[in-house]
């Protein structure tokens, strides 16, 4: 924990730097602001100017925090590269900065394409952490963590390539749909995501690995 204590400072006060860009606007934003956009970047969800400055950064920082402890007091904290860990360390940083910097210059009138930034920001995501998947140890905190897999390193290794093939192409696809856009059906992608490696690993557990 001490070895990471200055990146997890510095990664929690840019989680909720936004609160400060949100009061620069302030007095520029209506009391009422779209936080959710559906297809077309028609906005379908909204909420008070106060939740969106200060509710949203707070919101990722308790994210931020919870993923970040919970992972360094891993029992099997050896088994998480580093470098995974502080890429998992910078991930709710940059979705807060992100996120909340964008729907505040769309609150003001500034022309914002939502849909490309959030295509952009999973897309490129997933293909991060797609590569890293198949490198993953056995833990309890990262990963696909099931009976089976954390009962067996070879089911977990088998369970986590195929899942770190379905990752990068899932984020290849959010990546494509900002030029080739087929709407909320690429929300589909997260179905074989999730369901495949877990039906793929009861398999393997059926088995015998």
């Amino acid at each position: 924990m001490k070895e990471y204590r200055r990146t997890l400072i510095i990664t929690s006060l840019i989680t909720v730097s936004p609160i400060l860009f949100g009061l620069t606007l302030w007095n520029r934003m209506p009391d009422v602001i779209a936080t959710h956009f559906g297809g077309g970047n028609v906005p379908n969800g909204w909420s008070s100017k106060g939740f969106a400055v200060f509710g949203l950064p707070i919101f990722m920082l308790i994210i931020h925090l919870l993923c970040c402890v919970s992972t360094l007091h891993d029992p099997k904290r050896k088994n998480i590269e580093n470098r995974y860990l502080r890429l998992l360390m910078w991930c709710a940083p940059l979705i807060s900065v992100v996120c909340c910097v964008s729907i505040y210059a769309a609150a003001i009138g500034k022309k914002m394409d939502i849909g490309m930034i959030v295509d952009l920001l999973v897309g490129i995501t997933f293909v991060i952490f797609g590569n890293y998947m198949h490198k993953i140890k056995q833990n309890y905190t990262v990963g696909i963590k099931l009976p089976w897999t954390l009962a067996s390193e070879e089911n977990w290794n088998r369970t986590h390539r195929l899942a770190s093939w379905f990752w990068v192409l899932g984020g290849m696809c959010f990546i494509a749909d900002i030029f080739l856009p087929i709407g909320m059906w690429i929300f589909v992608l997260f179905i074989p995501m999730a369901v495949m490696p877990v039906v793929y690993s009861f398999i393997l557990y059926r088995k015998g690995i």
